[in-house]
């Protein structure tokens, strides 16, 4: 019988971790352009709808209650992936880059998950010492995460919005 308790945030926003690097492990697999085309799309995706619930929701509910430049670096983190997000979704399997950019894409997930996984230190053990509701913050993520996946896949996805980039312009 399933479970139709929503996620805390923190399992969420790990299930979302898990998902990505299943996508990732299957693009290093990938022979065919066009399988390898859908996967880094699915990739794309899964990231962009992944940062925007955590910068919406659960970094601000941090402010105060995590070390504030691990918050900092998450976000720089994230921006650096929209900016590699972005160039993976302009170009394609036949690009010279390609591959190069979903690994090093892959590459900067693996730290910035391990950032917020860390047993004691991680920003969700943090975060969840601290006291901050995840139930509420896990049904919050959840609602706008459906939205934002309905929306993308009728619009595509936005153009990357990277807060802490300055003298950058992302075309």
């Amino acid at each position: 019988m399933p479970n139709d308790k929503p996620l805390d945030a923190v399992a969420l926003l790990k299930a979302d971790h898990r998902t990505v690097e299943d996508l990732f492990a299957k693009f290093e697999a990938a022979k065919a352009d066009g399988k390898k085309r859908a996967l880094a799309e699915q990739i794309c995706m899964e990231l962009t709808v992944h940062a925007k619930i955590e910068e919406d929701v659960f970094y601000p509910a941090c402010e105060g209650a995590v070390e504030e430049d691990l918050l900092k670096e998450a976000y720089v983190e994230h921006d650096s992936a929209k900016v590699l997000i972005a160039e993976i979704e302009a170009g394609g399997p036949d690009d010279e880059f390609y591959d190069a950019k979903v690994k090093v894409l892959s590459e900067m997930i693996e730290h910035h998950v391990k950032e917020e996984e860390q047993r004691a230190e991680g920003m969700f053990a943090q975060a969840r010492k601290a006291g901050l509701d995840m139930d509420a913050l896990g049904e919050r993520m959840a609602a706008e995460k459906q939205e934002l996946i309905a929306s993308y896949k009728s619009s595509g996805l936005p153009r990357p919005e990277a807060a802490t980039l300055t003298g950058t312009t992302l075309a």
